[in-house]
């Protein structure tokens, strides 16, 4: 009988969780039917029926981690039941088994806005916000999403909470007596403190995202790190981009800083190619196409989407890209193509108000590029005060891969770009 199986959806998956049932046991199921929901490394996807029949066995339940390749449940012709191995524990890790070439997941989809059906089983929220909800014992179909697409997050569980507590202390102020005194005569009236039974502190299960960027921080912590800082002047470069999006604005085109930086050093590493390379445990790959992640910082963790091909796209196609990339990594609608397959990345806090910091390499990337926040800054010029436009640039480099010339002689080529910025377009 056919099984369905969890199949590797990433680079980087070994193992997902089966977070619930959307279909029962004897239902009836035809091919493309959403059967379930499975929270990834990269997002929260839908487990579809690969084959018309009778779902005859659900196999695991629901809160089971589960490795690539391990059955999830069993469609059949409903003529009888298998004689499978009793399910894990939830919360169990079953064996790996060879993972086969069928992706029956998809992500989420979430239009802009939508809410579930009354009486539907798919809610739209993040693995965390469910977990949450139900750690308050709220229903989490009573709750308002404020995320992309109507998505229930984990500050949205946080309010709902703080919101049940109000009108709990509500209602137990009218319930006092009104213009009496109901304290004995010659007793002090200090309210009683009632005795705390909330715990010091409270469990926060990891999701697969923040297992996944655990153990891969884990890894980037064995590469031998070096740290290389400029300060770029950038009035020019925000004159640019404002420039462009008056120039455009009737054509829907609006540039951020981050998409300059990511054409600009697309650019910059057509002519410095080492940079643009991966460690490989005994060797080095040199990688001809040019592919830029840009970190998406999310409630479970964090993602980094591809812009692929940058060096030979326009800025209106990266600043299209980009901001769709963004919509779906928030919504867990990435596919594996879109976070897959970069091989130099940027993070920008400067939109945080961070002025300067270092980022941790996206291994197996020989690179990452980390952006502060645009700042003023005085300085002297023939003998007078005047004010310029800084940001600070800092670029974490593995030294199995790159020297600190060879790293250098990047930067400084981006920095005269970005304070030049006619270079980043040609």
């Amino acid at each position: 009988m056919p099984e369905v199986v969890m199949p590797r959806l990433s680079d980087t998956m070994e193992e997902g969780v089966l977070s619930r049932w959307l279909k029962k046991e004897g239902d009836a199921v035809r091919q493309g039917d959403v059967i379930g929901e499975i929270d990834t490394d990269k997002a929260t996807m839908e487990l579809e029926s690969f084959d018309d029949g009778i779902l005859e066995k659900l196999l695991v339940p629901e809160g089971t981690t589960v490795a690539i390749g391990q059955p999830l449940a069993v469609i059949g012709d409903g003529s009888g039941r298998p004689e499978p191995a009793a399910p894990a524990p939830a919360g169990t890790a079953l064996p790996a088994q060879e993972a086969p070439a069928a992706p029956t997941l998809k992500p989420v989809p979430a239009a802009a806005g939508a809410r579930p059906a009354a009486g539907s089983q798919r809610l739209l929220s993040s693995p965390l916000a469910r977990r949450e909800a139900a750690r308050h014992g709220l229903d989490p179909a009573t709750i308002t999403g404020t995320g992309p697409g109507g998505r229930i997050v984990r500050a949205d569980v946080k309010a709902a909470v703080a919101e049940a507590e109000t009108d709990r202390s509500h209602r137990e102020g009218q319930a006092q007596p009104s213009g009496q005194d109901t304290q004995p005569a010659g007793q002090d009236t200090q309210p009683a403190q009632p005795p705390s039974s909330a715990p010091d502190s409270v469990e926060v299960p990891l999701t697969q995202m923040r297992k996944v960027t655990a153990r891969r921080l884990t890894e980037s912590a064995a590469a031998p790190h070096f740290y290389l800082t400029v300060v770029v002047r950038v009035d020019a470069l925000f004159r640019f981009r404002s420039e462009v999006n008056e120039r455009f604005a009737d054509q829907g085109i609006k540039v951020s800083v981050t998409d300059l930086l990511v054409r600009a050093c697309a650019v910059t590493l057509r002519t410095h190619q080492q940079v643009n390379s991966s460690w490989a445990g005994d060797k080095i790959l040199a990688h001809r196409r040019i592919n830029i992640g840009v970190a998406v910082a999310l409630d479970d963790g964090l993602i980094v989407p591809v812009v692929t091909d940058p060096d030979a796209k326009s800025l209106y196609q990266i600043a299209a890209e980009t901001r769709s990339l963004a919509e779906k990594a928030r919504s867990g609608r990435l596919t594996l193509q879109e976070f897959s397959g970069g091989t130099f990345t940027i993070s920008n806090l400067g939109m945080f108000g961070i002025d300067k910091f270092t980022a941790v390499i996206n291994p197996p990337e020989a690179a990452i590029l980390a952006v502060g926040a645009a700042t003023e800054e005085p300085f002297v010029q023939d003998g007078e005060l005047h004010s310029r436009r800084i940001m600070k640039i800092t670029m974490t480099s593995d030294h199995r891969v790159l020297d600190g010339a060879t790293a250098a002689a990047f930067l400084s080529d981006l920095k005269e770009r970005l304070e030049d910025p006619l270079r980043i377009v040609i």
